[in-house]
């Protein structure tokens, strides 16, 4: 269930499809890390999705940090240190930087598989 991605192809794809395959590519995160981490009760990507539109973007805040914590706790169980990623999605994304915290979240689920 799990795809291992390039990082580079979805960045180019983000961009040529002018967004419309960096919701694409959101959605496909939220489900594998909540896969991954087994939240049956966490927001579905297609929710997280609407959810950011219906709050003008801020539940897009919320959620990057929540899959910054949720990779950590998949690292954590594999007995890799964590690194924070919460704050460093957060971050990224409050500048408007979304797209790197994708594909920092993208590089982390290709290196947990």
């Amino acid at each position: 269930m799990i795809q291992r991605r390039e990082i580079a192809t979805a960045v180019i794809l983000s961009i040529v499809t002018c967004g419309i395959y960096g919701i694409y590519w959101m959605i496909k995160i939220n489900d594998e890390v909540n896969y991954l981490v087994g939240d049956v009760q966490a927001p579905s990507g297609g929710m997280v999705f609407l959810l950011s539109i219906v709050t003008c973007g801020i539940y897009s805040f919320i959620w990057a940090y929540k899959m910054g914590e949720k990779l950590d706790y998949i690292y954590t169980q594999k007995g890799w240190p964590p690194q924070s990623r919460g704050v460093i999605y957060l971050v990224l994304s409050l500048f408007g930087l979304g797209i790197v915290s994708y594909a920092l979240m993208q590089d982390a689920l290709n290196k947990s598989l």
